[in-house]
């Protein structure tokens, strides 16, 4: 049976102007975002705001996660003017702070992590803070550890969801990999804020979810995103419940009373939702 959504998930339209200049100048650099691949819920507040999502490593991912939209199939091949790119988008849209994240490339020898580096350091120059998000790089520490040396501000690596969901919701993925990354970016740089988020609605009890809570902080992990799953469609996982935004509130509040800088739980929140305040705020 499909659930219907409630109104707390109705979207606020914004200027489709503002929409089509972005997505425009994207085309015109050969730039993609996860904003449009993941089809996320708040792509016209943020083109809006002129803050945008990068994917870089092209657009076709090697695992196939239940819950995500990004499409699978045959890797592109690496562009190496990607990262002159994003850091020219990033200088037209006068960003302070740039986020940056990829299809996930088991296909590379090292996940693509010496192409996050080289974006990472195409924006040096630039007076801008840069987030990374990151896929796992299969527990391979030297890839971790090339872009940690780059120098950003934020590594994000989500957990996702439960780890009894694991299995079901992204089969080629380890739960335990991911909090050994986020501990693995503290010992590689003292000074780098990691970060970390998980989804709601895909079948998780309350006690689990206070559990990765825990999990997170025993890794150190800076901030947090709590939102609500949303089925891209029929044939990807099918939403067990659209939890009240009560529900959140209690957990963003848990969430800083556990000790994480900053932490941002809501039906639409993602990943990279006002990723910019967090960054501003610290500097």
């Amino acid at each position: 049976m499909t659930l219907r959504k409630p109104d707390w998930l109705k979207i606020k339209f914004s200027d489709p102007g503002r929409l089509t200049e972005i997505k425009g100048m994207l085309r015109r650099l050969s730039l993609n975002t996860v904003c449009e691949e993941a089809a996320c819920p708040n792509m016209m507040e943020c083109f809006g705001r002129k803050t945008a999502t990068f994917m870089i490593l092209g657009r076709n991912c090697t695992r196939n996660c239940r819950f995500c939209n990004i499409h699978g199939g045959t890797p592109d091949p690496v562009d190496e003017q990607e990262p002159e790119h994003v850091a020219e988008a990033a200088a037209e849209l006068g960003l302070k702070h740039v986020v940056v994240t990829s299809v996930t490339r088991d296909d590379l020898a090292d996940g693509g992590a010496g192409h996050f580096a080289r974006v990472i350091e195409a924006l040096a120059p630039m007076q801008v803070t840069v987030e990374v998000l990151i896929p796992d790089f299969q527990g391979d520490r030297e890839a971790l550890a090339r872009v940690v040396q780059a120098g950003p501000h934020i590594v994000n690596h989500n957990v996702e969801t439960v780890p009894r969901l694991y299995p079901q919701v992204r089969p080629q993925a380890k739960y335990e990999r991911s909090l050994q990354l986020l501990a693995e970016v503290k010992s590689l740089s003292s000074g780098v804020y990691t970060k970390s988020g998980f989804m709601l609605g895909l079948g998780e009890t309350e006690d689990e979810v206070i559990a990765v809570l825990d999990d997170l902080r025993s890794v150190d992990c800076d901030v947090l995103t709590i939102g609500q799953y949303l089925a891209p469609s029929k044939e990807h996982y099918p939403v067990a419940e659209y939890v009240h935004p009560d529900v959140f509130s209690k957990y963003q509040d848990l969430a800083h009373d556990m000790g994480f800088v900053h932490a941002v739980a809501g039906p639409l929140v993602r990943s990279s939702y006002h990723a910019d305040e967090f960054a501003i705020s610290e500097d």
